[in-house]
């Protein structure tokens, strides 16, 4: 049986290292044939965080950060394709996201910058690539963020059914599938795993909160909760996108700075709860019950996924998994599914997600020959 291989590559706001899927298209539902995760080594991530704050030299370090990450993700393709006894000549074309190191939409003349040079990606793998997917939705007026609901709309839409895709990366989105002729709608919720992430690495010095037991061995603090939900982002319209331009480190010590007395784990609490409670007001905005499936790392964290059901008493929340997708490579084949319509001259933006004055092809080609 032919077959329509195409690989996604996925690097989040963690930043701490690429996702790289294998999926067939040649069915009507795609198929995962094989993943593998690349950790980004440490002075990598360090000058990956460094490049997220402005700074010197910077054109000069995004130069060879632009480069480094290049190779790695190149890196992900050879282990994969290793890992799934397939020749790279079977591939028909890599999606790669980059790493994303700027996202200002919102600004007079809006841009978002992701770096991993596609050119290095296909130099060193033999494979063409498809990569820059954001920047022709920016240039369309939109916010070049989220792309994923289109292809939650192919892959998890069901006539008749209101569901709701809920993705927990560093920052949370949302896609609504209303199940009719309505329009699908998606935005980013605000912060998933950044903060809870960016505390117990500085507190613990460990790269995440295994379940959530951390955070779920403290006490919520109402006052700070409340403080971090009047945040603007949390009631501006949709079209809507975000990352760690607006939460971050920096930010959350300026909040921090009125709770002088809180514990640890008590701010490890309420961060957990400011992702649970920004996620479910929205999604309580966009359909007072329904099906929730939630997809990325935050799906994996037992205490988040317990106080956020706690918060939807009239939805029903489960992973992908139930829909048949492994939650942790939603998005890596949704970047292999981007790489496809391009290939295919389809457009892959939802204006009424993005803000884009129309649908367009994303994405630019960078042939291996």
């Amino acid at each position: 049986m032919k077959t329509a291989y195409y690989i996604g590559l996925m690097s989040g706001t963690s930043m701490d290292g690429v996702d790289a899927a294998l999926v067939d298209f040649s069915e009507n539902q795609p198929k995962l044939v094989a993943h593998h995760t690349e950790d980004y080594p440490e002075h990598l991530y360090k000058g990956l965080q460094r490049l997220c704050q402005p700074g010197n030299d910077e054109i000069n370090r995004l130069g060879r950060l632009d480069r480094t990450v290049g190779k790695i993700f190149a890196q992900a393709v050879t282990q994969l394709l290793a890992k799934a006894h397939i020749p790279a000549s079977e591939i028909i074309a890599i999606g790669s996201h980059g790493q994303t190191v700027r996202h200002m939409p919102n600004l007079e003349v809006g841009f978002t910058l992701q770096i991993g040079d596609p050119n290095t990606i296909a130099a060193e793998t033999g494979i063409d690539v498809i990569a820059d997917f954001r920047r022709k939705d920016i240039a369309l007026g939109g916010q070049g963020a989220p792309l994923v609901p289109a292809f939650h709309q192919q892959v998890f839409a069901e006539a008749g059914v209101t569901r709701v895709i809920l993705n927990i990366g560093g920052i949370g989105n949302v896609t609504y599938l209303p199940g009719d002729s309505r329009q699908v709608l998606g935005f980013d919720t605000g912060p998933g795993n950044t903060l809870i992430d960016a505390w117990i690495q500085q507190v613990k010095q460990q790269p995440f909160d295994r379940d959530g037991l951390w955070a779920a061995s403290g006490t919520t603090h109402q006052g700070l909760l409340q403080q971090l939900l009047s945040h603007p982002y949390f009631s501006q319209a949709y079209p809507k996108s975000t990352g760690r331009e607006l939460f971050n480190q920096a930010w959350l010590e300026q909040q921090l700075s009125e709770f002088g007395q809180l514990s640890e784990e008590d701010i490890q609490s309420t961060l957990l709860d400011l992702s649970c409670h920004s996620i479910a007001n929205d999604i309580r905005k966009l359909c007072t019950s329904g099906e929730v499936y939630v997809c990325g790392g935050g799906a994996l964290n037992k205490t988040l996924m317990q106080r956020l059901a706690a918060l939807l008493p009239q939805h029903h929340l489960l992973s992908t998994a139930a829909l048949g997708v492994d939650p942790k490579w939603v998005e890596g084949i949704a970047f292999a599914w981007l790489a496809l319509r391009h290939v295919e001259g389809l457009p892959a933006n939802l204006p009424a997600v993005t803000g884009a004055s129309r649908e367009a092809v994303l994405g630019a080609r960078f042939p291996a020959k």
